[in-house]
């Protein structure tokens, strides 16, 4: 996925300035990266858990998850972990049913996909596993006024940073990109300056196409305080 850097993220602005906002995640926000092709090896859940999803959970009470994402989780530890987060008492994640949208809501939830899918490859007809989260959780969000999206995958960054061109009815909704969020932890010290580092290398800077277009970490730094001086 490639890092932009022209302009400062308004949803990055304001949840810096207010951190308990409704932020629904994806799959790949708490899955441990598997990019062992390119690398060595992955990352451990322990290690992943430690550095960015409990940074994550302690940073922003208000975490969801569609319940379509949250059937993408079978790594045992992820479903184990997230389990436990969201029976916590006050619950640290909550899950966005469909059952929960009235009549009128499923009817447009339905319009909305519509118009989605055939961008992804997911298919509604076959229920198939591919894209299947992504499809369902925008839908949601746009029908209920949630704004945030926080996710990995560039085509659904697409899919919301082009809403207008591509007529996604999306529109309203706002995406957040983790390289954000690891820019968030480091100025917020919410996690180890070491880990944040490995874990953006790891993501950002690992192939010979992405030290090719994405900066350093010590270049992406210095660009995201440039972009953000409010934080600095």
């Amino acid at each position: 996925m490639d890092i932009h850097l022209s302009s400062p993220n308004p949803t990055l602005v304001s949840i810096f300035s207010n951190p308990g906002q409704v932020i629904t995640l994806d799959a790949n926000f708490l899955i441990p990266p598997d990019r062992s092709r390119y690398a060595n090896k992955s990352f451990d859940f322990l290690v992943f858990q430690r550095i960015w999803l409990e940074p994550i959970f302690e940073a922003f009470p208000n975490l969801a998850i569609h319940e379509a994402v949250y059937d993408e989780l079978v790594l045992p530890s992820v479903r184990t972990y997230i389990d436990t987060n969201i029976n916590n008492s006050p619950p640290r994640l909550t899950i966005h049913k469909d059952s929960s949208l009235t009549a009128e809501e499923y009817m447009l939830r339905n319009s909305i996909e519509e118009k989605i899918y055939p961008l992804t490859k997911y298919d509604p007809l076959l229920d198939n596993k591919d894209d299947r989260g992504e499809v369902k959780s925008l839908a949601y969000i746009a029908v209920k006024g949630l704004i945030y999206f926080a996710t990995h995958d560039s085509n659904t960054v697409q899919l919301i940073e082009k809403a207008e061109e591509w007529m996604t009815g999306l529109d309203n909704v706002q995406v957040i990109k983790m390289y954000e969020l690891i820019f968030y932890l480091y100025k917020t010290d919410k996690s180890e300056n070491k880990a944040l580092r490995m874990l953006y290398k790891y993501q950002y800077y690992l192939t010979s196409h992405e030290k090719q277009k994405n900066p350093e970490w010590g270049q992406f730094i210095n660009a995201m305080e440039a972009l953000y001086p409010v934080f600095n």
